[in-house]
């Protein structure tokens, strides 16, 4: 990220604290809570506002899994890692789930659906529920259509859960315990007489301890995430409230494409990158018309009853890694700062525990297990 001459103004105002938190979508709030809690004094610096970032641009669907199917997850990274990849996710809507009803945050138990567009996603859901049942995951494969809408077949997740993510970022920041800043861009980072030094535009923070939670703008943010994170925009649009047609979160085409009906009637989809991914790589805020085109077009053919004129189109920063895996760590020339990044559109998914994650290892040195960064590091 950069900030002007004429923008800095944050070299006269020095604050000091125990750990300062980059970043104020959920992962970055639940991070600072976590660390108010262990009864740190807790700055968070946020480059716009509480969830403009991918936190607020996103579906709101808590899912199970990663993003490829799980037999494609147990090709690459082998079966024992994928069930655990599959386990942090279970993990993460429990956590999300426990969270949203303490702090008063409405919880749609909906469950999910992976859906086959066509025979060959059909066989491959098939031997992916296999597997996951094999491997004691709560599921169940149908070779039809249970939506009666021009789908092949079905995985059912009985457990996804959906939220209003910009609403649970802003319960998170109220329940933190940080001072929160806005409007603040970090700039910079650097160790002083063993102090972390963030520069930002508002503010200069000297601390004992950093957390980047920057997800795809982290190589904007530090030069060691240039070959680990690429940020990869999304696109979204949501109608008008209409009458009540589909009862549940819904995946299909290989997770491309994503869509729920809201409680208020309103559809919300996502998705149709695949056929342009070069294109949808960067920062630009801006939704395009290949792409609003192809999701009209899906939402035309399989929900023809969404009467709701569309009211909304949006884009988001998403970071993927490398792998398609988180990455927490510590960054090897900073090692008092820590991060959290790289959740390949399923911060929803996978974000507290990654917070969690790095927390622990920042205070108790604890190895972040398969999503730890060091994987790229050795």
């Amino acid at each position: 990220m950069t900030v002007s001459l004429w923008q800095d103004k944050g070299e006269g105002d020095i604050r000091s604290c125990d750990a300062v938190v980059v970043g104020a979508g959920v992962v970055g709030l639940f991070a600072a809570g976590e660390l108010a809690r262990a009864g740190l004094r807790v700055i968070v610096l946020e480059a716009r506002d509480i969830a403009l970032g991918a936190t607020g641009r996103n579906a709101g669907m808590v899912v199970m899994g990663l993003a490829e199917h799980y037999h494609k997850a147990v090709a690459v990274y082998g079966r024992p890692r994928a069930k655990e990849g599959w386990n942090l996710t279970i993990e993460n809507r429990i956590l999300t789930i426990a969270l949203c009803e303490h702090l008063g945050v409405p919880v749609e138990r909906i469950g999910g659906l992976l859906l086959a567009v066509d025979d060959a996603e059909m066989e491959e859901l098939e031997t992916a529920a296999e597997m996951m049942v094999q491997d004691g995951f709560e599921v169940g494969f149908t070779p039809h259509d249970p939506t009666g809408r021009g789908f092949t077949a079905a995985v059912v997740l009985p457990h996804d859960v959906a939220i209003d993510p910009s609403q649970f970022a802003e319960a998170l920041a109220r329940n933190s315990g940080a001072d929160i800043y806005t409007n603040t861009e970090v700039h910079s980072l650097s160790e002083e007489d063993g102090a972390v030094v963030v520069h930002s535009r508002l503010l200069t923070v000297r601390a004992r301890l950093a957390v980047l939670a920057t997800n795809g703008y982290s190589p904007l943010v530090h030069p060691y995430f240039a070959d680990k994170i690429v940020p990869i925009r999304g696109q979204v649009l949501a109608t008008a409230s209409c009458p009540r047609v589909f009862q549940t979160c819904g995946y299909a085409h290989y997770g491309y494409e994503y869509f729920r009906q809201r409680a208020d009637g309103r559809f919300v989809l996502g998705g149709w990158r695949m056929g342009y991914r070069n294109l949808e790589i960067g920062y630009e805020d801006r939704v395009t018309p290949e792409i609003q085109g192809g999701l009209e077009g899906f939402l035309a053919r399989y929900f023809p009853d969404v009467t709701g004129e569309i009211t909304h189109r949006w884009s988001g920063v998403m970071g993927f890694s490398r792998d398609a895996l988180p990455l927490v760590g510590r960054l090897p020339d900073l090692p008092h700062v820590g991060f959290a990044v790289g959740f390949t559109g399923h911060g929803l998914g996978l974000g507290l525990i990654g917070a969690r994650r790095v927390v622990e290892l920042l205070l108790h040195n604890s190895d972040p297990g398969l999503i730890s960064a060091r994987r790229f590091e050795t």
